[in-house]
């Protein structure tokens, strides 16, 4: 009897060690995949499956994610980072979104919607004419947009759900896509959008769907002309209109014009003139069949399309209208290549 005991203790003790070593086994795994974003695989571009019934008025975030025009959002914080005055908000929902004001409210948003209609991941983001903003206090920047009651005129919102985490950035010169298919088309996109400011901050990576995205998350300095500190534009449509796109063609190759070298004085700071003046090589030497790609994938949006992608930036009848005439043009260009 007292051998049968031991027996039955031992058997216990074993499937109780085996329990618990078949759970550990699968324990760092998960760890492994939702601990490390490193482990997560890279996309830069996904496949839409037609392109042709994007709801471009909405863009990335659908009708579904929209701020409420007429809510109350509660103000969190200012941020004092970047070129545009911002600062961050909650709606009645707990919804966090970064607010931004100034002419960058309008071509951004719009930049989003022909990016994101190309297959690249974008930020969710709105125009609305004005919200209103509760505990609102004196700004440090940004003033002149904010009326009495916490009424701010001419904004961005872009949602910021938690469960997408920012975990870096990355640079047009070294990242996982360089010389494939889908990175070139965005390279394109950036001289089709006339974005002039390419530097490596204004690109993130972020952690969301079981990926790391591969995103550009400023996109306010579009739609005007590229060029220096003195020439260059953003929201203009006569500079826009303007504006060449193609610079030269060999049989294998295209350069798009992308003008972001400083004025001959900025050469005083070293560091910044090669920064910027190595930003136009980021639209030069794309493979002809990369850019007639893309091109082929714009030309599946409909003309009412491009122009919900203006209306959605709040821009006037008479500016949707000739934007999306220019656009139009840019998109024949890169489907006859």
């Amino acid at each position: 009897m007292k051998r049968t005991r031991i027996g039955l203790h031992t058997l216990v003790i074993l499937l109780l060690l085996i329990f618990s070593a078949t759970v550990a086994a699968q324990k760092p795994e998960k760890k492994q995949v939702s601990g490390n974003p490193a482990n997560l695989p890279a996309a830069i571009w996904r496949n839409a499956e037609s392109v042709g019934s994007l709801n471009l008025l909405y863009g990335a975030g659908g009708q579904e994610h929209a701020p409420d025009a007429n809510g109350r959002y509660t103000f969190v914080k200012e941020i004092m980072t970047g070129g545009s005055p911002k600062f961050d908000v909650r709606d009645a929902q707990g919804v966090l979104w970064r607010v931004k004001m100034g002419h960058e409210s309008h071509s951004e948003v719009a930049a989003t919607r022909l990016l994101w209609a190309a297959g690249y991941f974008v930020d969710e983001d709105y125009y609305l004419p004005q919200i209103k903003v509760t505990r609102l206090p004196k700004l440090h920047r940004g003033g002149e947009f904010v009326a009495s009651g916490g009424t701010v005129r001419n904004v961005r919102l872009e949602r910021r759900p938690k469960e997408v985490k920012k975990v870096g950035s990355w640079s047009w010169f070294d990242n996982p896509f360089l010389e494939k298919r889908e990175f070139n088309g965005l390279c394109v996109m950036m001289a089709l959008l006339n974005n002039w400011d390419l530097k490596a901050s204004n690109n993130t990576i972020k952690t969301t769907g079981g990926e790391r995205r591969y995103m550009i998350t400023d996109l306010g300095a579009t739609f005007g002309k590229t060029g220096n500190s003195f020439s260059r534009s953003r929201s203009v449509l006569k500079d826009y209109a303007n504006s060449k796109f193609v610079d030269k063609m060999t049989p294998e190759f295209v350069d798009f014009v992308m003008e972001s070298r400083p004025f001959a004085a900025a050469a005083i700071n070293v560091s910044y003139y090669k920064k910027r003046t190595k930003m136009e090589n980021i639209t030069e030497h794309i493979p002809r069949a990369d850019a007639k790609w893309l091109g082929l994938k714009l030309a599946q949006l409909s003309e009412e399309q491009i122009r919900d992608c203006f209306r959605a930036g709040g821009f006037t009848p008479e500016e949707v209208e000739g934007y999306t005439t220019v656009v139009r043009k840019r998109i024949a260009e890169l489907g006859a290549l």
